[in-house]
């Protein structure tokens, strides 16, 4: 049996966000694997409501675990590191990381009670890590936060390049530069790139992407003309932006304060790992409240919406003895995730209700993207000359789109959704097995299938309301009294203008005391009966059909 190279996405290909990807080399069926990511996306009221996060169900990879040589992480954003305290214990190899991207993950380990040195600190190229099969190397890209890499993945079947998520940036204020040189040696070492998976988030953006540098300009000039106090808020991944923003605070003659414990953590690890330096002092919240208005500048979590994050908490009114008031200035130096748009919109709304001046990013004025754009990622095509291209990282039009554009320029491409192998062993890309790939809800303190029928059953409540029945029944099946009926998220009235709860209870007697004692011996009887009668009384009676729950007791001698 002839050995074969695949890629299996099971997050990140057909949605932006929950990246996780999966290398094999080796027989069918039995190649050695290795896994690039293990991400989170965020859960909707409208889609998943209660439900805390949501990764990539990995059933096919327990089920395969012990092919598994490593796990690879790129970078230290939640839609690639996130899930990884949660499943890690689920696949228990050794995770490689870069000191930033590691420190982090590390955190999240001992958080929930994992060993940190569960993840091994690696340096970037020409460091390479054999595992398995593969030969692995981090090599240093920019992106929107500190130490993310691409990595070469080495294989008996040729070089793949898994660029992660990045951008063309030469200054990027904080984190490595793009080094075309350096790219253009990996394309020219060996046989070259076989097979380049790339980033596609940006696929449709027609112009090229901008430095991080270019914002320190405006962002001091918007700061400098303000009169009262400014906020700002970004991605707290961003240290950069967090550094351009507290060092314009800092021209403008103001105290800089950061609240919010993500962006604390991403500060200190950065400085920890030497990856931020020159950072300017700030001041803690207790502090910033002795200081002059105009003399005061607050960076804050938030920029997405996020109900408990500080942005949300100062446009409710006082967060942490702090305040927004008439003639403040409040920016998002960010750029709303699609699916965010509410949030942000209720946020920027209570502030202008203060009488605060919300400052979006003026089309790029004030913030710039992390992910290439359409210009970029046709640059990155020549440099690298791979010869198949498979697009990862982008909902399925960013991916489509990306491939055209590949196999614009005669490189073999093909579009892989989520649980989609792929054969890239021979000179074009071939889908040979469908994996299935669904989510993973984290609910509170546990992991739910998507398809298991909690959440379903948590927004048919949510939609339609509850109507919980008890009845208890004596020792010869007969009612002891009337059933009784409480009803949850329904009106308490009815069109008749009765209450709906007594309405229900009646019709409900009326029916057992026409019911047979054949019936009245059954409970799943009963249940039917009186679960069928609430429904049609509540759509007589309000025009919806409640979930019933019935509660049958019967007393015994």
């Amino acid at each position: 049996m002839s050995d074969r190279l695949i890629y299996l996405p099971l997050g990140g290909a057909g949605e932006i966000g929950m990246n996780a990807y999966v290398y094999g080399y080796g027989p069918e069926g039995k190649e050695r694997l290795i896994v690039v990511d293990l991400g989170v996306t965020f859960p909707d009221m409208d889609g998943t409501p209660g439900v805390d996060l949501i990764f990539a169900d990995l059933e096919w990879l327990e089920a395969n675990a012990d092919r598994i040589d490593a796990i690879f992480i790129t970078h230290a954003h939640e839609d690639h590191i996130g899930a990884l305290p949660h499943v890690w214990n689920k696949l228990r190899k050794p995770v490689y990381a870069r000191a930033f991207t590691g420190r982090i993950g590390q955190l999240k380990l001992e958080e929930a009670g994992i060993p940190p040195e569960t993840i091994q600190i690696v340096e970037p190229r020409p460091k390479v890590i054999e595992a398995g099969p593969f030969k692995v190397q981090f090599v240093p890209i920019s992106h929107s936060i500190p130490e993310s890499s691409g990595l070469i993945i080495d294989t008996p079947a040729g070089r793949v390049v898994h660029t992660g998520d990045f951008k063309l940036d030469g200054n990027p204020i904080v984190g490595e530069p793009f080094e075309p040189e350096m790219w253009h040696a990996i394309a020219k070492e060996g046989d070259g790139v076989k097979v380049l998976v790339s980033d596609s988030t940006n696929v449709f953006s027609p112009l090229p992407g901008r430095s991080e540098a270019t914002l320190a300009e405006p962002i001091s000039e918007l700061i400098r003309a303000q009169t009262g106090m400014v906020v700002a808020t970004t991605f707290a991944s961003n240290v950069a932006r967090l550094k351009t923003l507290a060092e314009a605070g800092k021209a403008a003659g103001r105290s800089v304060c950061l609240l919010g414990r993500a962006m604390k953590r991403m500060v200190s690890v950065a400085e920890e790992t030497g990856v931020l330096k020159g950072m300017p002092g700030t001041i803690s919240a207790e502090e910033a409240s002795d200081v002059p208005r105009q003399n005061l500048m607050l960076i804050v979590t938030g920029s997405q919406g996020e109900r408990r994050a500080a942005s949300a908490q100062l446009s409710r009114g006082k967060y942490l003895g702090l305040e927004l008031k008439e003639g403040d200035t409040f920016l998002f130096s960010s750029k709303t995730i699609p699916g965010n748009e509410r949030g942000v919109i209720r946020i920027m709304n209570a502030f202008s209700e203060m009488g605060v001046d919300v400052v979006d990013d003026h089309g790029g004025l004030y913030h710039v993207s992390g992910h290439a754009n359409r210009p970029d990622l046709e640059a990155v095509h020549e440099l690298l000359a791979p010869k198949m291209l498979i697009p990862m990282h982008g909902e399925h039009r960013h991916l489509r789109e990306h491939a055209k554009l590949a196999s614009d320029k005669g490189i073999a491409s093909e579009v892989a959704t989520n649980g989609t192998m792929i054969d890239l062993t021979g000179k074009s890309p071939k889908v040979v097995e469908y994996i299935e790939a669904g989510r993973t809800y984290l609910d509170g303190s546990v992991q739910i299938g998507a398809m298991d029928g909690v959440v379903r059953d948590r927004m048919r409540m949510a939609l339609n309301g509850l109507c919980l029945v008890t009845l208890i029944l004596d020792e010869e099946d007969q009612p002891l009294g009337e059933p009784w009926v409480e009803l949850n998220g329904l009106p308490k009235l009815g069109r008749s203008g009765a209450p709906l709860a007594e309405t229900i209870e009646d019709e409900m007697t009326q029916y057992l005391e026409r019911a047979s004692i054949k019936v009245l011996k059954n409970d799943d009887k009963i249940d039917e009966g009186l679960r069928r009668i609430a429904r049609q009384v509540s759509m007589e009676e309000i025009g919806k059909k409640p979930e019933v729950i019935v509660v049958t007791s019967r007393l015994t001698e």
